[in-house]
């Protein structure tokens, strides 16, 4: 007996069984929806955050305080104060593998104009900063080094802060704003950037030059944090050990002796976030596919219940000359047709439920091809898998007993 007529036998024997044959695919359906609309869902949440840190630069270096053990006791970044604008400045004078660098200090309060007023942080920074964070001015202009030098009193604002500081909608440059009853004329307004995928303002923000904040706002002589930038993401380690030769020889730190900071770029906050989001979207797609092994026992009872149903017709067929090959390779045929038919309508329904998550709840989802192959190659063999036994044990029937079986 040929394919195509063992083809046809099996399509008409599962026509029968119309419902039946519905509801056993309903597993494998629910199994290949699962897995595509969780991994085109993993997978987009894993492009968002490398968009966002890409936004923030990702060849971005932090250098914090800290790091070093007292009394075998590690210190916490807030309770060192072992960075120094002297540090800054040998940074800056000596490291070859940075485009840029920054101090970092803030402090928290109330900004104040007239009526109204907005709780918010201001970050003392240097002008490399709005490159190291790729940040763009709409309006006005960037201070300068000669500002940092005479620590004056200006300040950059973010969108937030104008629409709570400036209801009315007037241009805030050149303007004075009061923080913590310090005044600073608005020099500058930055570009917005909205919310990133942490649910951060990124337009909640005023920076200043971050000698006017340790001078006037938090009368400190210690900087709370460097920002900088490699020349390339490549160069990204080159330059965090160049960092770290610089600044242990500016601490006179001894080689048996702890970094008093800590050095992290932006590469290994991307691939930390990766490597969780890769092992999330994994666990979803591990108990999706839990369906398809369900989809695949259903399969394999309702061959079971088939082939005992069929029995009769099964000893009619081996008395007229079909062989045991030609039985044995109709019941896997249908097993296959209803794994994959299963399949076909699984893929629709994952990649529609993934579209539908994207309009409903706008978030980036990424179809992948690879999860629609593998679907299609999980749903052949566990119709083969799962088929198997019955349709052999169909191809071993006595032709004499399944003729008097009723």
């Amino acid at each position: 007996m040929n394919l195509f007529n063992l083809l046809k036998i099996a399509i008409k024997a599962l026509g029968n069984n119309k419902l039946r044959g519905f509801l056993t695919m309903l597993g494998i359906i629910i199994g290949v929806g699962s897995v595509i609309t969780m991994l085109a869902i993993g997978q987009g949440s894993k492009q968002s955050i490398k968009a966002q840190i890409s936004q923030m630069g990702s060849n971005m270096i932090m250098i914090m305080p800290g790091g070093e053990s007292r009394g075998g006791v590690r210190q916490s970044a807030d309770a060192m104060q072992t960075l120094k604008p002297a540090d800054y400045q040998a940074l800056r004078d000596n490291c070859e593998y940075i485009a840029g660098i920054s101090p970092m200090v803030n402090s928290s309060g109330q900004l104040v104009n007239g009526a109204n007023n907005y709780p918010s942080s201001v970050w003392g920074v240097a002008p490399d900063y709005l490159d190291i964070r790729k940040l763009e001015l709409e309006e006005g202009s960037m201070f300068t080094d000669r500002d940092i030098q005479s620590a004056r009193k200006v300040c950059i604002l973010g969108r937030t802060v104008i629409d709570n500081l400036f209801p009315d909608g007037s241009n805030p440059v050149g303007k004075v704003v009061r923080f913590n009853k310090i005044p600073f004329t608005v020099i500058g307004i930055l570009k917005s950037k909205g919310y990133n995928s942490m649910g951060q303002d990124q337009d909640d923000v005023v920076i200043a030059p971050y000698s006017t904040i340790m001078k006037r706002v938090l009368s400190i002589d210690y900087i709370q944090g460097l920002f900088a930038s490699a020349v390339a993401e490549e160069k990204t380690q080159f330059a965090i050990d160049e960092i770290t030769e610089i600044l242990r020889r500016q601490h006179k730190l001894r080689d048996d002796e702890d970094d008093d900071f800590t050095v992290r770029s932006q590469k290994e906050l991307s691939d930390m976030m990766s490597t969780t989001s890769d092992l999330l979207t994994m666990l979803l797609a591990a108990v999706a596919g839990i369906s398809l092994l369900v989809g695949g026992i259903g399969i394999m009872n309702i061959m079971y219940v088939s082939v005992t149903e069929r029995t009769r017709e099964i000893g009619l067929r081996m008395s007229i000359g079909a062989r045991g090959r030609d039985i044995l390779a109709q019941f896997l045929i249908e097993s296959v047709i209803i794994s994959v038919t299963g399949g076909i309508i699984g893929v629709l329904f994952g990649v529609g439920a993934a579209l539908l998550v994207q309009t409903l709840f706008h978030l980036n989802v990424e179809i992948q091809l690879y999860s629609i192959v593998l679907s299609f190659l999980v749903c052949t063999v566990t119709g083969i898998f799962f088929g198997w036994y019955p349709a052999k044990k169909a191809s071993r029937l006595d032709p004499i007993e399944a003729l008097r079986y009723e």
